[in-house]
């Protein structure tokens, strides 16, 4: 839930190392995505979705994978590192489980519990991957503007498709998906407002609460997790969400010299 530094204009060819680089990051995300496009196939042949879903994956991964380029002069390394490599990977299988959500009518009419099963298994396993890439980053000392980023915007799409998910399930109201909207909501209000755009402290309540809304909204979900549980949980999530939004926002227009 942090607000990264911005994104540079600098071109990547103003770099020395630009090509290197270049070449490194082609070369992972070319991996990751021939891994995705794997991982789709098996999916299709053993779960009840329709075709077009991970044709729906391709296109949103691909999307995803050109942000990541356009921002490659934020990454302060020549090679695209293991940990954003543990990044483009989990990027997958988000792709995959936005793709379900949104498009199958399978998954809409949740009568299967097959596809919920493996919207969960998917969801676990890109959240345990969560940890792996920051570890990873830090092992090799690869942190970077990049990769934060990357990271952090994986994590909010995430959290977007999940609370789409939830409603469309009718396991909460529409105002479920406010959950996903928020950080969004908060990109749009720094074009607002200036003091916005400032680099927040380090804070382990921001991690605590994006890894509780990933775990509830997953939870929920669930087949046999229905209302009043479904909605009084996803109601939890949203107001610790606003109650996490709210004190980073406040903090960055009274900020002070040093931050809490």
């Amino acid at each position: 839930m942090a607000a990264l530094p911005e994104m540079s204009e600098q071109s990547p060819g103003l770099r020395p190392d630009a090509g290197k680089l270049l070449a490194s990051t082609l070369k992972a995300l070319c991996c990751a995505y021939g891994l995705s496009v794997a991982v789709w196939a098996v999916a299709a042949l053993h779960l009840p979705i329709e075709l077009h879903v991970p044709l729906l994956a391709a296109l949103i991964l691909a999307v995803m994978f050109g942000f990541v380029l356009y921002g490659l002069p934020n990454h302060d390394h020549p090679r695209f590192g293991y940990a954003n490599l543990v990044t483009a990977i989990r990027a997958g299988l988000v792709s995959l489980i936005a793709a379900t959500i949104l498009s199958s009518s399978v998954f809409a009419a949740h009568e299967v519990n097959l596809l919920l099963w493996s919207v969960f298994g998917a969801t676990v396993l890109a959240l345990s991957l969560d940890g792996v890439d920051g570890y990873l980053a830090r092992r090799f000392r690869q942190q970077s503007r990049l990769g934060a980023r990357f990271d952090m915007e994986v994590d909010a799409f995430l959290i977007l498709m999940l609370s789409i998910g939830c409603a469309v399930l009718g396991k909460a109201g529409l105002w479920v998906v406010l959950i996903g909207l928020m950080r969004y909501g908060f990109i749009l209000a720094q074009w607002l407002l200036p003091k916005l755009r400032q680099e927040l402290f380090p804070s382990l309540r921001r991690k605590i609460i994006c890894v509780v809304q990933v775990a509830a909204l997953c939870l929920v979900i669930l087949p046999g997790f229905g209302q009043p549980a479904s909605g009084m949980l996803s109601a939890l999530c949203l107001a610790l969400l606003v109650y996490s939004f709210a004190v980073d926002t406040i903090w960055l227009l009274t900020r002070k010299d040093s931050a809490p």
